[in-house]
């Protein structure tokens, strides 16, 4: 910036009074941090154990293993979800649950998802098998199905496309993660500004 930029700059100024700093004294001690990260770590650990207890291992609403399934959260646009039920979001993960208990599944389908928004991933493919072979048939693809409404990190889920696995697996749309959700503000900001 040159010196005749900055004088205007300041020329425009002028008249304007300054804005008190308007912060939080800075807190002291450590004390009071350990105090805060073990109620955070708290507060995680219930939210963790009420994802849990949501996914509930006693009832489920039993599926065919030929059962096409379908689910997307309000506010979902039709387009965004047609293209997931053509399967044309690139897989970014997947996770195959054949051979897994319903309890080991569940564990194995909550890490993935939390893994995968912790690295942004949003479009992912879901194996649970049909359960032709199971008693009662199609249990993990009933629990599967059942459980994805609930997690507030799934946004659509559908019965994959014969080339891609079928009614044996699923096109799962999660949330951006908060940090997506930033860059995206601040590249859509960049374009206005």
């Amino acid at each position: 910036m040159s010196h005749s930029d900055w004088s205007s700059f300041l020329d425009e100024l002028d008249g304007f009074t300054a804005i008190r700093q308007d912060t939080l004294p800075a807190a002291h001690g450590h004390k009071g941090d350990a105090a805060a990260m073990a109620e955070r770590r708290r507060a995680a650990q219930t939210d963790t154990d009420a994802t849990e207890q949501a996914l509930s291992l006693d009832h489920v609403k039993l599926l065919r293993p030929d059962d096409m399934v379908s689910y997307k959260k309000a506010g979902v646009q039709e387009g965004v979800f047609k293209k997931l039920r053509l399967g044309k979001y690139p897989c970014e993960a997947r996770l195959d649950l054949h051979h897994h208990t319903v309890e080991r599944a569940r564990d194995a389908l909550l890490n993935f998802l939390h893994g995968c928004l912790r690295r942004n991933i949003r479009s992912v493919i879901i194996v649970h098998g049909k359960g032709e072979r199971s008693q009662p048939p199609a249990l993990l693809k009933s629990y599967v199905s059942g459980w994805l409404p609930q997690l507030a990190e799934v946004l659509a889920c559908h019965s994959a496309l014969r080339q891609h696995g079928g009614s044996g697996c699923l096109y799962v749309l999660l949330r951006k993660s908060e940090q997506a959700k930033q860059d995206t503000r601040e590249r859509l900001q960049s374009r206005q500004g």
